[in-house]
């Protein structure tokens, strides 16, 4: 039903793009990870939500940071209670553009950039992020990759854990899109 609900809203968002233009991703993956000498610290939610318009290439992403699974809970607890601070920032966001002339009629990989305003933690910040377009008989795969510096986000790291957790973390997102039915 959540997703069905982010779905309706980012139609309305979307409210001038025709249905027929609008490729969903119900169960996109994505991964952050952070290395350092003393752990490796990685995060994967299989629950992204996003749409795209080919309309006008504009890009949604929407992942419920309880989503995020780590390789021990007590991981988890503390991503979601002391970091991210779940129950009051529940999702991370991306809105976007996807910055080149696609042809989304023609089966290939593209290099893409999108460009938008990536929330987390109740701050947005202006980003642009690399991508692969890969479209194929008339479905498409977007993967992209970036960082991120916890500290824009006024994600906060105690002194006790500096060593722990590194500030910048690596993130990547897949969605394979399909056309949007209106059920």
């Amino acid at each position: 039903m959540k997703k069905i609900l982010m779905i309706l809203g980012v139609l309305v968002l979307l409210s001038n793009t025709s249905f027929s233009q609008l490729y969903v991703c119900e169960n996109g993956k994505a991964r952050f990870y952070s290395d350092t000498p003393v752990e490796n610290i990685e995060g994967i939610s299989n629950s992204v939500i996003s749409v795209v318009s080919i309309l006008n290439n504009q890009v949604q992403y929407k992942i419920p940071m309880t989503s995020f699974v780590f390789k021990w809970s007590l991981m988890q607890d503390h991503f979601n209670e002391n970091y991210v601070e779940s129950g009051k920032y529940p999702n991370a966001i991306f809105k976007g553009k996807i910055n080149e002339s696609i042809d989304w009629t023609k089966d290939g990989t593209y290099d893409i950039t999108a460009t938008g305003v990536l929330s987390i933690h109740g701050v947005d910040k202006t980003i642009t992020e690399k991508g692969i377009l890969t479209i194929s008989k008339g479905t498409f795969t977007i993967k992209n990759s970036f960082s991120i510096l916890l500290s824009d986000y006024k994600v906060e790291i105690p002194n006790l854990v500096k060593d722990k957790i590194r500030e910048r973390q690596d993130v990547t997102v897949e969605c394979t899109y399909k056309p949007y039915v209106k059920k």
